[in-house]
């Protein structure tokens, strides 16, 4: 297939697409790149060689993929492969039928798609919902590197006219400066995610900085388009750009945005958008492009006003991330990215080092004015000095983002091809170096380093138990509530204070929220499970006499992130306990139905990070069904806790004695004496002396003791499958006494291993028992 355009009344440029393969010239088989199609597969074809190749060496020292697509487009750039010259001229010699036309729309179509998506997941009540500190960041560090501008007249008497004219070179100081004062929202969150911090209260900090300062930014953006027109078209087309962006403003905020809202309301809950709706909204965002560049404003700020409009989150948000997201970060933006850098020309910055050395200076002069804009107000609030840094360094991260307004004003000849080649190679520095000095200073578990005793064992004894409960699906209420009745009881001075969590996976949003359920918040409607969930805890603290006290939030967060928002909050509630459930699922007969990684990934996150102890709640049916509090028959529950030996079995046995006031609770502690037990080593002595009060019949009268004598591993698991028939839940700890080789040797058979030895045998898919098993771990003391 070809066409033909005619140019002029004599020339005739032939544009051919479609080729019939090697077999159209055996002579010449290359001229088969003479056609768009094969053209351009082969240059994404060579893209994505070369992001690999450069990824698998980059990796192995702990660099960023990102990095990866930037080298990749300066290796095919005109140091190395040339590969955007050696295409130009492929097709037609017509500018306008260019060989790297299609590259460009796909590079162009990829940044579109990005920034929208991008900005349809980020949260806009996250700037204002962060307190004071945010907003000043964000202020000052849009206006302060501003000052740069009072440089751009030094040294003008050295500007080389052969370089550039006057006035055009300090239009390119200026340009530099605009460049360098933003802060990109994408950038920041890259990094953010990257570093896997963005749950933590200093991504939230910078992410609600960087929100301020965009919006600032496209403020400034349209101004400085409208003014630009004023200056270089005329007056009349600067004022008519005017009155199109109102115009624009008023059509997304009047007629779009209802629209939008009219498409949620009508979407019932938990199902998913109508594909057209997800696709008149796709094509808004680009038609949106093209109405900006018709008035001559940049491209980028359609997509960006409408991805603000659509709410972010389900429904909409979410469907169209599911759709558009993978497709967008793993082919569009890669090539994006390397289309941009293969336009870097390193051999410029050298020939042309004296005309761009100012421009060198003025970059890293922004960089210092920002860096101190972004850090004097962190420490004016107290924040610590490893943080503010930190804070500093992330809103000052120069990246991938950033290639829009580079690539904006070297089209629009404001900048030298050795400024931009500098600008793309200073990002490049930048995506290598920034995430690896803040993992050097900042690490987000130092904040779970404490001194302070945060366990059962060392509470008073009649202090409040604090306990953090997290829940990720309907079934984790009743479980949840089935083992915190164990604890209440109707004696006030035993009282329990439960922290409930409730963990949504982000879907269509970046931004993590934790939520109270004392402010109302639209996605929590009356529909929703979790507002099921918060009236059966209700109940549970009408029926324990005031014993207990429950306030329940929600976070939304990434996945793999939500260790943070359990951990910051079991921090801030000071909390002796967390409990989340196990991930693995039965069915109401008892048979092994499922397990879910992300849950048990969770998981093994806090037992490696939590400020307090673990306890991993396996509910196979029964317990909770027993324990239910609507049910009319009160049951009596039979808790087992085996005791083995070590810090975690000695918290089982603390958190277990707090269950003895519950007259419903029948609890019997069994422990395993290994016949050669070494009785001089501290853990033995420190167990003997949790377990004194057991022994004597005159200070125990609410907890049965029982000591079995085991000689092998295969002994103990005997002597476990026999208890499992005996008891609704067993209590065990995490990790024992592993002195002894008759514990060690069961590691090996360990299907679950956040479970430990003895939790993985009772919480095995082929035991016949229907026991629920509660696996604790003491804090974890770090220095």
């Amino acid at each position: 297939m070809n066409t033909t355009t005619y140019i002029g009344d004599c020339r005739i440029s032939f544009f051919n697409i479609s080729s019939q393969g090697f077999w159209d010239n055996l002579k010449s088989p290359d001229v088969v790149f003479g056609y768009s199609l094969p053209l351009l597969e082969i240059q994404i074809i060579l893209i994505f060689f070369c992001i690999v190749m450069s990824h698998m060496f980059l990796r192995c020292i702990g660099i960023s993929q990102i990095a990866s697509y930037m080298i990749a487009g300066i290796v095919l750039g005109p140091q190395l492969f040339d590969v955007l010259e050696k295409s130009s001229g492929k097709l037609s010699v017509d500018p306008a039928l260019d060989g790297i036309a299609a590259l460009r729309c796909i590079s162009v179509f990829g940044t579109l798609m990005f920034t929208f998506l991008m900005t349809v997941r980020t949260s806009r009540r996250v700037a204002f919902h962060s307190g004071k500190l945010p907003v000043v960041i964000g202020i000052v560090s849009f206006f302060a590197p501003l000052f740069g501008l009072g440089f751009q007249n030094f040294f003008s008497d050295n500007i080389d006219p052969h370089y550039m004219p006057l006035t055009k070179a300090l239009g390119e100081r200026t340009a530099i400066v605009i460049t360098q004062s933003s802060i990109l929202l994408p950038s920041t969150t890259y990094i953010l995610l990257e570093l896997k911090i963005i749950n933590s209260e200093l991504g939230r900090l910078a992410l609600s900085a960087c929100v301020i300062n965009d919006i600032l930014g496209i403020f400034s953006m349209i101004v400085a388009s409208i003014q630009a027109t004023y200056i270089h078209v005329s007056h009349a087309t600067a004022y008519r750009d005017i009155v199109a962006v109102i115009i624009f403003f008023l059509v997304v905020f009047l007629v779009f945005k209802p629209m939008v809202q009219w498409v949620i309301d009508r979407t019932p809950e938990d199902k998913p958008v109508e594909d057209m709706y997800i696709h008149a909204v796709i094509i808004t965002a680009l038609a949106s492009a093209a109405y900006f560049v018709f008035f001559n404003m940049k491209y980028i700020l359609g997509p960006l006003m409408i991805g603000i409009i659509i709410p972010e989150g389900p429904p909409l948000g979410s469907a169209l991330e599911a759709k558009f997201e993978r497709l967008t970060m793993n082919v569009f933006l890669p090539i994006s990215i390397t289309f941009s850098a293969m336009r870097c020309d390193g051999a410029r910055i050298l020939s042309q080092f004296n005309d761009i050395f100012f421009n060198i200076f003025l970059t890293f002069l922004i960089l210092v004015i920002k860096l101190v804009a972004c850090l004097a107000p962190c420490l004016y609030y107290k924040l610590p000095l490893s943080e503010s840094l930190a804070v500093s360094f992330i809103l000052s991260y120069k990246s991938f983002a950033d290639f829009v307004l580079y690539e904006a004003v070297l089209d629009d000849t404001y900048i030298s091809q050795a400024t931009y080649s500098f600008l793309i190679l200073y990002s490049l520095l930048n995506a290598g170096i920034v995430p690896t000095v803040l993992r050097r200073m900042y690490d987000p578990r130092r904040k779970y380093v404490n001194y302070q005793k945060r366990d059962i064992l060392h509470l008073e004894r009649n202090s409040d138990l604090r306990i953090l409960t997290c829940l990720h699906k309907p079934e984790n209420v009743s479980e949840t509530i089935a083992f915190l009745q164990l604890l209440s009881s109707p004696n006030l001075d035993f009282p329990i204070a439960v922290t409930v969590l409730h963990l949504v996976k982000l879907v269509g949003q970046i931004n993590p929220i934790i939520v109270s359920h004392d402010k109302k918040l639209k996605r929590l409607n009356k529909d929703s499970y979790i507002h099921t969930a918060n009236l059966a805890f209700r109940q549970f603290v009408l029926e324990s006499l005031e014993s207990v006290t429950v306030t329940t939030f929600t976070a939304f967060s990434h996945e793999n992130l939500m260790h943070e928002d359990i951990c910051t909050l079991a921090l801030d509630k000071t909390t002796s306990m967390i409990v989340v459930p196990s991930g693995r699922k039965w069915t109401v007969d008892g048979l092994f139905e499922s397990d879910n990684t992300a849950i048990r990934h969770l998981n093994q996150s806090l037992l490696d990070r939590a400020p307090c102890s673990i306890g991993i709640l396996v509910d196979r049916g029964q317990f909770s069904r027993k324990s239910i509090v609507t049910s009319k028959k009160r049951y009596s529950i039979d808790v087992g806790v085996l005791f083995i030996g070590g810090k975690d079995d000695r918290e089982a046995l603390s958190l277990v004695k707090r269950m003895k006031n519950n007259p419903r609770i029948r609890v019997t502690v069994i422990r395993l004496v290994f016949d050669h037990e070494i009785e001089s080593d501290w853990d033995y002595i420190l167990d003997n002396e949790g377990l004194k009060d057991l022994k004597s019949t005159e200070d125990n009268k609410d907890i049965d003791y029982i000591e079995r004598i085991v000689t092998s591993s295969v002994e103990v698991v005997k002597a476990v499958q026999l208890l499992a028939e005996e008891y609704d839940l067993m209590v065990v700890g995490r990790d024992h006494d592993m002195t002894s080789q008759d514990l060690s040797g069961l590691m090996e058979w360990v299907e679950l291993p956040e479970l430990g030895v003895i939790g993985d045998l009772l919480a095995a898919r082929d035991l016949s028992s229907k026991v629920s098993v509660l696996v604790v771990q003491q804090q974890q003391q770090r220095t």
